[in-house]
């Protein structure tokens, strides 16, 4: 019968009272080492409960295919699920450290040993019901108090509860009438739960679970209540007093700013600059002191110094967050300085990509104008790719990673901003490269922005640098998105062959890059012109098909005529792999190299973060 009514009391209970079946066991057989079972069977299964040495309650299913029993499952899966773990009024809690708590209005009996993670000893009241004080008093104490309930949601009703069939509704009337009455909760399959003397077992489950209402003097309940008000009032007036100051900061910040920017457009109308769109965009691009950029330079000092171009000279910086910066110094001395600037801000201020470099703001104030990059601690490509040290750490797939990435940007450049825009001045020398040597575009003082329906441009000064400018825009001024991809295409196959275009100027044989790569392709030798740092790879031969699309495409890019040249996003698909079929190229422009008479000072640039040089067609 006994066991008989153990299992009963399983099924009943099965949704949350389930586990009363282990604790009940467990309670009872702490000090009997025998193993208790209980079996039950039906015309398909045969299950037995097992309490081992451990203190483990498993149930075990009878497997006919084997012939033996088979663990189900293990009734008690966390520590929370073992009886009494937190003693009297604790609650258990298994997602939180430590497991076990009090529960409002209760302490531990024994701190020291709470605090070692022996939770056994359970917890007391702080403060006497009010019910018993009265009884205590004499004052007939079984009717209402000023008790109150205190509401635990989802959590596994204690053991040993009174049941009682009475609806939900008087669950709280009888337990308040009731002194003893300690707590009570409400299943709409069992009714109404009370409890007297101590809670046990008491378990904070994720669902489901019942609501338990603990009983507390109102003494308690109104001391939590009071310190809401004082914490939200406490609340209110720190947010309140940190808003104003917040807003009151950002109207001085505002009022300063206006005030800078109505100095910035006196001072470009000045200088006879005319109607130019700085004003407006300068409104949306953040304002740097001069103070401030020269303490992040240590004044400009020459030992952070990391460049020089036509522009000026560049500096590393470092804000007072510890942001590092890249500072574009405008040359006083520079004459074509201020409208490179101009239309830097203009362009660049509207441009956001990963493979193009970020612009956090300017500076003008008197003569200083300054624009304020993000940090490339690897500098620009030309000093890796044209060193005879660090170009020995690109091998093919940094140097193909970079050329995805070059073309990324551009391809954003092209037809994914919100504007056309034509860089000019794509080289080496303004490809920056971050801390994992990715690529990303810099410099956009040449840069040109197209209209809607705009696709070609002329202009009586061509701006760039020599061996990269295509033959159109060299020769008549006319710049496209083509111009771009020429330039790109030199640029592909410096990458490739890890040599410079003007490292071939007096050269015996009167070729260009371009050149040496068209008489290399004609000769079907056109593994000649790859790098030796990628030919002693030991990946060279998985990568062999990749190399020669790479050449082909850079020949394809410079051919001499636009209409020869595919588009970027071609480019792209090309690379890719996605168009299988290329063009067979033609004979590129530029093949013979320029004879001086003198020596050629390299082309590229000084500057080892960004810049712009300027050559007369």
């Amino acid at each position: 019968m006994r066991r008989g009514a153990i299992l009963c009391y399983a099924r009943l209970d099965q949704d949350f009272h389930y586990l009363h079946l282990a604790s009940s066991f467990a309670h009872g057989l702490a000090e009997n080492p025998q193993v208790l079972r209980a079996t039950y069977s039906n015309k398909s299964m045969l299950i037995y409960y097992e309490l081992d040495y451990d203190g483990r309650f498993v149930q075990r299913k009878w497997d006919a295919g084997k012939g033996d029993w088979i663990n189900n499952y293990l009734i008690l899966k966390t520590d929370c699920d073992f009886y009494g773990k937190c003693g009297a009024f604790g609650i258990c809690d298994p997602k939180k450290q430590p497991i076990c708590r009090c529960s409002k209005g209760f302490k531990p009996r024994n701190a020291e040993e709470w605090s070692r993670g022996n939770w056994s000893s359970g917890c007391f009241r702080t403060t006497p019901l009010q019910c018993q004080r009265d009884n205590n008093n004499g004052s007939g104490g079984a009717g209402q108090s000023d008790d109150g309930f205190l509401k635990l949601k989802t959590m596994k009703a204690p053991a040993f509860p009174v049941r009682s069939s009475i609806i939900n509704g008087e669950c709280k009337d009888q337990c308040m009438k009731n002194c003893s009455c300690v707590a009570y909760a409400y299943d709409a399959g069992i009714g109404c739960m009370f409890w007297s003397g101590d809670l046990i077992d008491v378990q904070k489950f994720p669902t489901r679970g019942v609501d338990l209402y603990i009983r507390l003097p109102s003494s308690e309940l109104d001391k939590g209540f009071r310190v809401i008000i004082i914490t939200t009032v406490t609340a209110g007036i720190v947010v309140i007093t940190i808003s104003t100051l917040f807003l009151w900061c950002r109207i001085a910040k505002y009022k300063g700013r206006n005030k800078k920017r109505k100095q910035i457009k006196q001072q470009f109308s000045s200088e006879n600059i005319g109607e130019n769109p700085i004003g407006v965009k300068l409104q949306q691009l953040p304002l740097f002191n001069f103070e401030e950029l020269a303490t992040a330079t240590n004044n400009f000092h020459p030992e952070k110094k990391l460049g020089q171009g036509g522009f000026g000279p560049i500096y590393k910086g470092t804000l007072d967050d510890g942001k590092e910066i890249a500072v574009k110094r405008l040359s006083k001395a520079s004459g074509q300085g201020l409208e490179e600037f101009m239309n830097e801000v203009v362009v660049i201020s509207k441009l956001q990509h990963r493979n193009l470099v970020r612009l956090f703001g300017c500076c003008v104030e008197a003569e200083e104008k300054i624009l304020v990059y993000e940090f490339m601690p690897n500098k620009s490509l030309d000093a890796f790719l044209f060193d005879p040290v660090k170009q020995r750490l690109l091998d093919w797939r940094k140097r193909f990673n970079i050329i995805e990435g070059i073309s990324r940007g551009l391809l954003y450049l092209h037809r994914d901003s919100r504007l056309r825009i034509i860089h000019r001045d794509l080289k080496a020398s303004n490809v920056l490269l971050d801390q994992d040597l990715n690529p990303k575009i810099s410099d956009f003082g040449m840069a040109r922005i197209f209209g809607g329906d705009e696709n070609q441009a002329n202009t009586k000064r061509a701006v760039g640098t020599y061996g990269y400018m295509s033959p159109e825009y060299a020769m008549q001024g006319q710049f496209s998105e083509k111009s771009d991809v020429f330039s790109y295409g030199v640029l592909l196959l410096e990458i490739v062959s890890g040599r410079r275009n003007t490292s071939f100027y007096n050269n015996k044989d009167d070729l260009s890059l371009l050149g040496y790569a068209w008489k290399l392709w004609r000769e079907g030798n056109i593994w000649g012109l790859v790098d030796n740092v990628i030919l002693e790879s030991k990946s060279y031969s998985n990568n062999e098909k990749e190399i020669w699309r790479c050449i082909h495409v850079g020949l394809l890019c410079v051919q001499e005529y636009t209409k020869d040249r595919p588009t970027i996003s071609t480019v792209i698909s090309m690379l890719n792999s996605e168009i299988s079929d290329l063009n067979t190229p033609k004979q590129p422009a530029f093949t013979q190299a320029p004879q001086m008479s003198h020596d050629v000072e390299d082309r590229g640039s000084l500057n080892d973060v960004t810049l712009t040089n300027l050559d007369g067609r």
